[in-house]
Formats: structure tokens, sequence, C-alpha cells
């Protein structure tokens, strides 16, 4: 009864044996006749998807990687070997603008060449006539200003961007305003997260101010220099007929730059907060004082923000000068009260 038992137990285990490697083969030979891919972990975007997505061999080599920088830095898309691009790292990728005999090929400017090129383009502002020119080259000062202006690193050759290492007992507000730049605009380019905290012998990043504005009513554009080197142009709305922005020379006022505040219409008395549906500042504003021209002892005039990108191009304002929101963000980050001046004049 023992021996049999036993031989029984045997023959079962070979009969279920044979019939898991039957199955094995037989999902080994359907897999290599479908060539289905396992699932891909992709990246969604800019965010990191937590599911995985099945992606095939031909979309993978021709959907861009996302590299995910620091938290202050934006993801860089890497093309596939298809659409190959400069490297980062080797070349300023600047648009080549083809309108005019004036301008000047940007396509892979080298490190080394963008403050030369710079230099070049900002002299043209005053001898180009034509408005689609000048369109284009402040164009592409702007561009070239992402490079040695708002970048950590200094160029070489830069008379307006220099390091600076810091001495036992500097404070960053002391250094912005020996540069008569705001020290909060040197925390952003050098990632200083906490002002109080400079370490000695540490090297940062200095700009050599003031930043100044013109507003050109005609064109209703702003044009943002440091000293007399544009970095970047707005376009603008001005003061309505009857209520026009005044022309001459204004000065930022000292203590007038404000985040969201509240604001009383002259016209009703009505108390408006940051909230209410209606608050036309924006984000930011920027007080002004006159001190040349039909602008001399004015008050109550500002930059400030607004939400509806409509108004930009045309005479609707009380005289003030309105921005869009992420334009008079970047402005108050670069004017400093006391010293920046607007100029408005055709």
């Amino acid at each position: 009864m023992s021996r049999y038992y036993t031989s029984g137990r045997r023959k079962g285990r070979h009969l279920r044996l044979l019939l898991l490697m039957s199955a094995v083969f037989f999902f080994a030979g359907v897999k290599a006749l479908t060539n289905k891919t396992e699932p891909v972990t992709a990246f969604a975007g800019n965010e990191f998807s937590l599911h995985p997505v099945d992606v095939s061999s031909a979309e993978q080599t021709q959907r861009p990687q996302v590299v995910h920088n620091l938290p202050d830095e934006p993801a860089v898309q890497i093309p596939s070997e298809a659409e190959p691009e400069p490297a980062l790292e080797n070349t300023v990728a600047l648009e080549n603008n083809t309108d005019t005999e004036k301008s000047t090929n940007l396509m892979n400017v080298k490190p080394s060449q963008v403050i030369g090129m710079r230099d070049k383009l900002n002299q043209m502002l005053s001898s180009t006539d034509g408005d689609k020119e000048i369109v284009s080259v402040k164009k592409q000062l702007s561009q070239l200003a992402g490079e040695w202006l708002f970048a950590r690193n200094v160029m070489p050759g830069d008379k307006l961007c220099s390091n600076y290492r810091v001495k036992p007992g500097d404070r960053l507000k002391t250094i912005g305003n020996n540069c008569k730049v705001p020290y909060q605009f040197l925390m952003k380019i050098n990632h200083i997260t906490d002002a109080t905290r400079l370490r000695a012998d540490e090297t940062i990043k200095i700009v050599n101010g003031p930043f100044h504005v013109r507003v050109n009513p005609a064109t209703f554009t702003m044009d943002i220099f440091l000293q007399d080197t544009l970095v970047r142009s707005f376009p603008v709305c001005l003061g309505q007929p009857g209520m026009e922005t005044p022309m001459g020379v204004w000065v930022v006022k000292k203590g007038g730059k404000l985040i969201r505040p509240f604001w009383t219409d002259p016209a009703t008395g009505k108390m408006h907060e940051a909230d209410d549906p209606d608050y036309p500042l924006g984000a930011r504003w920027i007080g002004l004082v006159g001190i040349e021209g039909a602008a001399k002892d004015r008050v109550g005039f500002a930059i400030h923000g607004t939400k509806n990108p409509q108004q930009l191009g045309m005479a609707l304002s009380r005289g003030c000068i309105r921005m869009l929101n992420e334009d008079i963000i970047t402005v108050y980050d670069l004017l400093m009260p006391g010293v920046s001046k607007v100029t408005v004049t055709d």
C-alpha cells in the first residue's frame, strides 16, 4: 500500500511539472509573437508620474527627456538625436533675426561673446531708425539679458556685473545700497534664501546699478535700462485723454514700493482691498515723485499692475502706468527708491 501511494504521488508531481513547463513555453511564444514592451516609468510634463506609462521603443526615441533641475531653475528639455540642438552649456540660443540688414545673427553665440554682442546691439538702438528694426534689437537685448544679468554667472568682460567676496560683517542690504540696486534682486540672482546669513569669504554676483525706466507714450512701451544698457522692454497702459500721464522725469518714491496696498478711489471714496474683484492695482505699486518737466512736483502717480491684458497699448488709466502683473513684479525688483528715475517722453 505504501509503495503504491509513493509511486502515485511521484506521477502526480511529474504531471504538474509538465503542465507548468508547457504553460511557460506557451506564454513565452505569445510574447515573442506580439513583441509587446513592458511598462516604462515616464515623465509627464514637468511633474514625475507615479503611475507607470506604456511607452513603445519608437516613442521613447522621439519623446524628449525632462531633466529636473534645482527648484529655482526651469526644467530643461533635451531633444532626441533626431532633432539635434546646440549644447546648452556651450552656446546661447537666441532668435536669428533676418528682418533688417542692421540686425546681428545671434544664433550660437558663445558665452565669451555675449557682452560684446550686447554692447554692439545697445549701440544700434541710437542709430536704428525703423520701428520694426528697433523692436527687433530690443527683443534680442532682452534675450541676452537672460544670460548676463538674470543668471548667476558673471560673463567675461562685463563691466555692469562682477563677483564680490563677502567680508566679515557684510550685510546684503548694505551691499545692495552700495550697488544702487535692491538687495532683493541680489538675493534672486544668487539664489539666497535668507539675506541675514551671508558667509564670510563667500563669492556672490553683484550688479552695478542703478536701473532706470523710459516710457514712450507714442508706442505704449516701457524700456528698462541698467545704467545705459537696455535689459527689458514691456507694453504698458497710460493715462486717458484729459488724464494723460505727465511728461518729464520722475523718481521712485522713498517708501513708495508696496505689495497689493489698500486703495481708495478718489472719484467715489470707496476703499478697495487686494481681494476685491474690482481691485485695480494688481500685484505691485511703485509710487513716483515728479522732479522735472510737466511731472515736476506732481504726486499720486505710480507704476502698478493690472490683471487685464487687453488694457495694454491703450490710454485708459487716470495717469498711472499700468503693466501686466508678471511684468510689474520684475520692474519692482529692479528699481531703487530715491535713486531709479522714470522718464516719460516721446
